[in-house]
């Protein structure tokens, strides 16, 4: 007899043992392979959102190199379990979408916080950062961070402040140099006349 358990794409024989089918276990492998490769990944409910909004927002994303797929909340939590991340399993609940980030988490959250501003249809659900399950108030604090773009101008422009200071002392101390030999001349020429 053979039973079918839909959830899970398993396929039961009376007494054997639970077999996943070939294209669950490759859709599995697939996600394991991108959350690995992701610098993070940003879990939306998408409902009541039209096609149209969806293909806008993936547009958005994707300038951002960022990839917007549905996800299976089973097949995902286990390509997340087989990886070592923890603790996912409160937001894969309902329909899913992943944004999967390439370098820079803090873009891709400040464009879907934005959309949902726009539409106020989506929902972000919770995150992976760095192999850590992150909650929706955490990720959303995420839109809230400066870019990566702007951390490094930060940095820049912390280092290249003092930087500019001591080239200006520096370059400051060759005109005082002469300022006061010009004195100590002008001071022997009047003592000779």
């Amino acid at each position: 007899m053979r039973t079918r358990l839909p959830m899970a794409g398993l396929i039961l024989f009376e007494g054997a043992h639970a077999m996943a089918r070939p294209e669950k276990t490759a859709e599995v492998e697939q996600l394991e392979a991108k959350l690995r490769a992701a610098g993070g990944v940003i879990l939306t409910d998408f409902r009541g959102l039209t096609v149209g909004e969806i293909t806008t927002l993936r547009g958005k994303l994707r300038e951002a190199g960022v990839e917007y797929r549905v996800v299976k909340n089973t097949l995902f939590a286990l390509a997340a379990k087989s990886i070592g991340v923890q603790g996912l399993e409160a937001y894969l609940a309902g329909p899913t979408a992943a944004a999967f980030v390439g370098r820079d988490p803090v873009a891709a959250a400040k464009i879907i916080q934005e959309f949902i501003r726009q539409t106020r249809k989506l929902t972000i659900k919770g995150s992976v950062i760095s192999g850590q399950a992150y909650n929706q108030a955490r990720t959303k604090a995420l839109a809230d961070l400066p870019s990566r773009e702007q951390l490094v101008a930060q940095v820049v422009g912390g280092i290249a402040a003092p930087l500019s200071g001591l080239a200006g002392t520096l370059s400051a101390l060759p005109r005082k140099l002469v300022y006061a030999l010009e004195q100590i001349r002008q001071q022997r020429d009047v003592a000779q006349a």
